[in-house]
């Protein structure tokens, strides 16, 4: 990793002053998931048009890990085709978090990727999970 503490304070940030949080007003898409480990919750609301994710809010609460990634996400994602978004890999989340992730905060920092494949492209819980093993 480059620089820790600068990727410290980007996560610390994000986390502090999270880019679009919120819900929107009659979204296309809403999905939330739990982290039963440890609590976190994050729900993301979308927006589409022209197959292209148009807007995308999140809400939820939990720890600066999955609020920052949530937040990095939902910023990666707007105006985003949803087959390129629908792409998107546990190991891009991972690195563009910019961090050493511990084994016990991986699904903290995955979360949002998981509402944004389970919710918003039907994925089966079972098929994410089993993914997440591969990772």
């Amino acid at each position: 990793m480059v620089d820790d503490q600068f990727y410290r304070e980007y996560i610390l940030d994000h986390y502090k002053n999270p880019r679009n949080f919120g819900r929107l007003e009659k979204p296309d898409v809403s999905h939330e998931e739990l982290n039963p480990l440890c609590g976190d919750v994050i729900g993301m609301d979308f927006k589409l048009a022209e197959g292209r994710i148009e807007d995308v809010r999140f809400h939820g609460r939990g720890c600066a890990i999955s609020q920052a990634s949530a937040s990095l996400l939902t910023e990666r994602l707007k105006g985003m085709p949803l087959e390129e978004a629908r792409k998107i890999s546990k190991e891009e989340v991972l690195e563009e978090l910019g961090i050493q992730i511990s084994p016990a905060r991986i699904k903290c920092a995955l979360l949002s990727l998981k509402v944004v494949k389970v919710g918003a492209y039907g994925l089966a819980e079972e098929e994410f999970e089993e993914d997440e093993d591969d990772s």
